[in-house]
């Protein structure tokens, strides 16, 4: 795997070695809305803090950081003789862009109840979608753009309407023409596919596998089905500025469980590998 453009040192807690050492390669940097790509021996068990991650049967596992998240997570790979990895995380802080608009309607910033049992449904409906478990490891051949055009929005910008804040933004925003092509940007397995969603208009969720998912928002066209496999830089959208949009654009996000992570921090990376050895159990 290669890294992200904030890859950087990865904090290593302790290192004893024992004759049948045996490397661990990690990609990425613990920083908030990041990703990092690992590789151990296949059989090897992976927790962050107290809570076991998903590894592939060739021994490849990913760990996200939500945008506020901070403080230290403790990553540990343990072999089934007991032997140990320890690592400790520190989660980089990130600043993020905060817009201020007073003066609107109020049926601009609080929909009305009908649409908000509609926009419930359609929430259950997304979470659905989101919830695939399975050893896949679809990323492992990294990320391409899903769309040409100009970024318009990043992850982690946030709008205070009337003084109320409202939920952050959190994908990555292309601009570009109605109609424009929209790719995978890696493998995966689409889990969802609707034409109009009250916010996010035509919709598609790409399962990458172990919890990592992305989505496409905003779309004119949606080209894939559910259950379809598709590959990385296949066609399966069109971009359009459906659901709340103020222009055509593809909006990308991506989720890792139930972290809502940063793509563009996966894209036009330079490789980096950071290696660690098994601990005396």
């Amino acid at each position: 795997m290669q890294a992200g453009k904030w890859v950087a040192s990865i904090a290593l807690t302790a290192t004893l070695w024992i004759a049948s050492a045996e490397a661990i390669e990690l990609d990425g940097k613990a920083v908030q809305g990041g990703l990092i790509f690992g590789t151990t021996r296949a059989g090897n068990q992976v927790f962050l803090d107290d809570t076991e991650v998903m590894v592939s049967a060739a021994g490849e596992f990913v760990i996200g950081f939500g945008r506020d998240e901070t403080g230290n997570r403790i990553l540990r790979i343990r072999e089934a003789s007991g032997s140990e990895a320890t690592l400790t995380l520190a989660v980089a802080p990130r600043e993020y862009k905060i817009e201020r608009i007073d003066g609107l309607p109020p049926k601009t910033v609080t929909p009305d109840p009908e649409a908000a049992e509609r926009i419930k449904k359609e929430g259950a409906m997304v979470s659905s979608a989101r919830a695939l478990r399975d050893q896949r490891s679809d990323y492992t051949d990294g990320f391409a753009w899903p769309a040409q055009g100009r970024i318009s929005g990043v992850y982690g910008s946030q709008r205070v309407l009337n003084g109320e804040p409202r939920r952050p933004h959190f994908g990555l925003d292309i601009a570009a023409d109605q109609g424009s092509p929209v790719y995978a940007p890696a493998d995966g397995i689409i889990t969802l596919a609707q034409p109009d969603l009250y916010f996010s208009g035509g919709t598609i969720i790409l399962d990458h596998g172990q919890g990592l998912s992305s989505s496409f928002l905003h779309l004119s066209k949606v080209l894939a089905e559910v259950g379809a496999r598709v590959k990385k830089g296949e066609l399966i959208a069109e971009v359009g500025a459906t659901g709340r949009a103020s222009g055509p654009h593809l909006d990308w996000r991506m989720n890792w469980l139930n972290r809502r992570v940063d793509p563009e921090l996966l894209l036009d990376r330079t490789p980096q590998k950071i290696q660690i050895q098994m601990t005396e159990p």
